[in-house]
């Protein structure tokens, strides 16, 4: 229940700018797609809603394939079940991020790709869940994951992201998540 509840705010900005018309460029769209993630690892669980935006940029097409990207920008909640502060406590924050992301895809933007990106994040807590920690409140956020675009616009992927603050400030153990992403492309 706190996943749904702590939600509602991204996903309702989300429609809101969609609903607007400013949020469609004169050539195009601004925004390509919106998405919810579930995440899971080190002790953790998230929930991520955000909105993507394509690049016109086409690298190394062959084949009918090529490599291009998008930019995402994303807000989630995090719940920890080891909170090291309070024995037996769970701990809740949010992130916001951004993301450039690099994609090898077909040409028609269908089927199997392969992608991967490094972003900033900004956390509204400093985490602390038992054996893991981070010390600053900003973060990188890399992935790497594969997907599926079906031919109803609709995406399915699975992507593994670190958080890590680079190691400027200890502690800095980092966090791992193995996600589930649900996608539809306008």
């Amino acid at each position: 229940m706190f996943f749904a509840k702590q939600l509602l705010t991204p996903l309702a900005a989300a429609a809101a700018l969609l609903a607007m018309p400013s949020a469609f460029a004169a050539d195009g769209k601004l925004i390509d797609s919106v998405y919810g993630e579930f995440a899971s690892g080190t002790q953790t669980q998230m929930l991520r809603a955000g909105v993507t935006s394509d690049w016109s940029q086409r690298w190394f097409q062959s084949n009918g394939t090529h490599l291009s990207g998008y930019w995402d920008a994303s807000a989630g909640a995090w719940r920890g079940n080891r909170y090291q502060n309070v024995r037996g406590a769970k701990q809740h924050l949010y992130d916001i991020g951004f993301t450039p992301v690099f994609r090898f895809q077909r040409d028609d933007k269908k089927g199997f790709y392969a992608e991967g990106g490094i972003g900033v994040h900004f956390l509204s807590k400093l985490y602390d869940n038992a054996d893991y920690r981070l010390s600053t409140h900003f973060q990188f956020g890399d992935h790497v994951g594969v997907g599926y675009v079906f031919d109803n616009n609709w995406e399915l992927g699975l992507k593994i992201q670190h958080f890590s603050n680079g190691g400027y400030k200890k502690p800095n153990t980092g966090v791992n998540f193995l996600n589930v992403k649900a996608s539809y492309h306008f």
